[in-house]
């Protein structure tokens, strides 16, 4: 799943013009989540889900704490903003990660990958409870609406009456949409009670986020992670990957694309991961996708520009043009 960071943090020995460095950052994000359906499906080849959340929180916590010793942040020592963020951590990352990893073991990756790209209409509709002096507007609403028709699309109820067999991916489908859920819950809480009351940098918001994360997962992991595990090489890849780039590298991309072009356009990344992880199943994986699942995923996103009023402006621009 990414969060938008605001701060750029130098990379040394980057040469290369701005505009050039930002659109490597932002097809590097891209790839990177896109393909993290991919290194969960692989993990899991040799471990439980809740091994695999485990090993890219730590991995991802490693990482973070090695770039904030670097560039020498210091940690935030105010009580409640630690514990703000123990729930964050709790609904960003450790729930989300469980379901995630859990509905790996039944649908394809390039799937969770599509339901994924629920995560902005999940936030919308949290928002719109959580945060009540913040109205909907008529093409969020609308937005919502379509949104929700992508997903029923994708899970296709015609098929599950059809088929007992389709029946049994239903709660992993769930599963998937439980974690855009969780995600939808974070963002929004991270806004009401850290984002604008604090004034530290976000690497170290996302440092302490992931890192209490990790604490957690260690905590529940003798009750939950205890399952005997079988490594291989491609296990092992696909764990630091997912852990040290996906929940780690891919923070310090996103905080150059959004110091550079803005919030709104980084959001546009949520776009493109579907299709790495839809392709990276097919050709990599195997995976048979059917017709209606990348067909719903349109819709999700169609939903998402129109949630976001970017259809609007797409068709204001096309009128200028002509």
């Amino acid at each position: 799943m990414a969060a938008g960071e605001t701060q750029v943090i130098p990379a040394a020995g980057m040469q290369a013009p701005a505009s050039r460095r930002v659109l490597f950052a932002y097809l590097g994000a891209a790839l990177i989540w896109g393909a993290s359906f991919l290194f969960m499906k692989t993990g899991l080849t040799g471990l439980a889900p809740s091994q695999v959340a485990l090993s890219r929180l730590v991995l991802g916590a490693a990482t973070l704490c090695l770039i904030m010793l670097l560039t020498r942040r210091r940690w935030p020592r105010e009580r409640r903003l630690w514990a703000h963020l123990a729930v964050v951590s709790v609904f960003l990352c450790v729930a989300p990660f469980l379901l995630f990893a859990w509905a790996g073991q039944f649908l394809p990756s390039g799937l969770s990958s599509i339901l994924n790209a629920t995560t902005p209409i999940m936030t919308l509709a949290v928002g719109a409870i959580a945060l009540p002096k913040e109205r909907l507007r008529r093409l969020q609403i609308g937005g919502i609406f379509v949104g929700g028709l992508g997903v029923a699309l994708v899970v296709g109820p015609w098929r599950v009456l059809g088929d007992p067999a389709i029946h049994e991916s239903v709660p992993a489908q769930l599963a998937c949409l439980g974690a855009t859920l969780c995600y939808g819950i974070a963002f929004v809480y991270l806004r009401k009670f850290v984002l604008g009351t604090h004034s530290y940098d976000p690497v170290v918001i996302s440092a302490v986020e992931i890192s209490l994360a990790a604490v957690i997962m260690v905590l529940l992991s003798p009750f939950i992670a205890f399952e005997p595990i079988s490594l291989d090489p491609s296990v092992v890849l696909s764990m630091l990957a997912l852990g040290g780039l996906g929940t780690g590298v891919a923070y310090i991309w996103m905080t150059i694309i959004v110091d550079t072009w803005g919030p709104t356009a980084a959001s546009t990344v949520t776009y493109l991961t579907p299709l790495v992880g839809v392709v990276l199943g097919i050709f990599v994986l195997g995976e048979v996708l059917h017709w209606n699942e990348p067909v719903g995923g349109v819709v999700v996103v169609l939903g998402i520009l129109t949630s976001q009023g970017k259809l609007r402006l797409l068709r204001r621009g096309h009128r200028e043009r002509s």
